[in-house]
């Protein structure tokens, strides 16, 4: 079982249009609604993956009460932490070229106790847990510590955990020691503070923010493919994809791939590449079933090509 904790869940809605035009009326020409939030995509790809997950979401008035059902829709369970607040609405406007605009809402600011319980509530349904995956940011009200706190007490129950965050939350979360992290290219140079121009430098990277404190770091470097660096070494993969539909979840999806393929080595990168690359495949938000993956579109190697040039550098 993967547990996913979403510490600021949202319930996005995306309306398609031809084209946006700014300071005009836009009429939709179709809308969907969608549990929303990293932790919440994790368990979506879990649960189309025919895994059993149990997600741990903060939820608050009637976008909450949305959420929870639209989870339960999907064969996921629901471990709500109630809150006094209304749980964010997000929105998307995706238009026909591709080009997709999102307003995404701060979300509600969590009191001292609630934060409590939500620690609590991660404890006692991780009973049984493989995995705990902690992902996203953090809603008003919780201390860039927040994370740290987590990891902390999900070693002591002895609870592998996983983490994909960024910013100061990351930075503090890692004296934890976290199992993984799943840093984008974007996040890997922020933390570390450099730039990355070639597969070479991501490999550093990840060399240095293990020296930082996590145990495994699966770093996704978008087109150019994913490195994942941990104590016996370095691998490089790459996923052919024939269409791009939308990258919205993409991430999330190939976290859960590398988490159910047991969060190690080689074959798990290989699963993370072959989640990711099925989910940029499919429309919207939808995650990938075992029949959508390719695993002979996935490439993996411990010959880390150092030198080639990143298509999608981060100078």
């Amino acid at each position: 079982m993967i547990l996913t904790v979403t510490p600021n869940p949202s319930l996005d809605r995306t309306y398609e249009v031809p084209a946006l035009e700014h300071g005009e009326v836009n009429r939709a020409t179709g809308e969907r609604v969608d549990p929303g939030g990293k932790g919440v995509n994790v368990s979506r790809a879990v649960a189309a993956a025919g895994r059993r997950t149990v997600a741990v979401l903060p939820l608050g008035g009637a976008p909450g009460a949305v959420v929870a059902e639209l989870l339960d829709a999907q064969g996921i369970e629901v471990a709500p932490v109630p809150i006094a607040g209304a749980t964010r609405s997000n929105i998307a406007l995706a238009e026909a070229d591709g080009v997709l605009t999102k307003i995404n809402a701060p979300g509600p600011e969590l009191t001292a106790a609630e934060q409590e319980l939500l620690l609590e509530t991660v404890h006692r349904e991780s009973r049984g847990a493989d995995w705990i995956a902690c992902c996203g940011s953090l809603p008003r009200g919780l201390a860039p510590s927040w994370y740290a706190e987590l990891v902390a007490r999900a070693h002591a129950a002895g609870v592998r955990i996983a983490l994909d965050t960024s910013g100061p939350a990351l930075a503090a979360a890692l004296r934890e020691r976290p199992d993984v992290v799943k840093p984008n290219a974007e996040e890997l140079a922020e933390v570390v503070g450099c730039r990355l121009t070639t597969v070479g430098d991501a490999v550093k990277a990840a060399e240095e923010l293990r020296g930082m404190g996590a145990r495994t770091v699966l770093a996704s470097l978008g087109a150019d493919g994913q490195v994942l660096v941990d104590e016996y070494g370095a691998w490089f993969g790459t996923a052919r994809v024939e269409v791009v539909r939308s990258n919205v979840g993409a991430g999330d999806s190939s976290l859960a791939g590398f988490l159910i393929a047991g969060g190690h080595g080689p074959e798990s990168l290989a699963s993370a590449l072959a989640h990711g690359a099925a989910a940029v495949q499919t429309p919207g938000s939808v995650m990938p079933t075992p029949g959508d993956l390719d695993p002979a579109a996935v490439t993996v190697t411990p010959t880390v090509p150092l030198d080639r040039v990143l298509k999608e550098p981060v100078t």
